[in-house]
């Protein structure tokens, strides 16, 4: 009986150019293995995320452990593994924008998209994540919907709010 050898991750399931990029960030890094952070992190800049093909590309190519290389990638919060999701929305939770109501917030938005705090997955569309503190406690409480910073969210005024949360497009339908 002839058993078949184990065979590295497809390059095929990756674009080659992107290929061809990862390969050039590592040779920028002249192939150093303690460049492994910096590298993860181009090529997340490159992917919008880090597919297991591309862990092992640079794993092959940096001649590290695949599980050395995808160890380093989940253990930073930074680093994605899964493919974003369309939008994101980061509520702050840090003191004043908790004192402000920044909790009650955060659950309205998980009801009205159908998701979890903190589920990298969202639902598919979405996806709703907490910060600690994001700088702009004077014009508590605040939200981050996809990069943009939404100061003063009326949170006393719930139709107010509704209507705010619904410009921006944080709803459970499709935006």
């Amino acid at each position: 009986m002839v058993m078949a050898t184990p065979q590295p991750a497809s390059r095929a399931s990756l674009p080659p150019l992107a290929v061809e990029r990862t390969s050039r960030l590592i040779r920028q890094q002249r192939g150093r293995a303690d460049a492994l952070i910096e590298v993860l992190h181009q090529v997340q800049e490159l992917y919008g995320y880090l597919p297991a093909a591309a862990l092992a590309q640079v794993a092959r190519e940096l001649r590290l452990p695949l599980s050395r290389v995808h160890g380093v990638a989940s253990f930073y919060h930074l680093f994605r593994l899964e493919a974003p999701t369309v939008h994101r929305c980061a509520v702050c939770l840090g003191t004043a924008c908790f004192v402000k109501g920044g909790g009650e917030l955060a659950e309205r938005i998980e009801q009205r998209l159908g998701l979890r705090m903190d589920d990298a997955a969202g639902n598919g569309t979405w996806a709703l994540e907490h910060v600690s503190c994001l700088g702009a406690c004077g014009q508590a409480p605040v939200l981050v919907v996809d990069g943009q910073l939404e100061p003063r969210l009326p949170i006393d005024d719930p139709a107010a709010l509704e209507a705010r949360l619904d410009a921006l497009g944080l709803s459970g339908a499709a935006p």
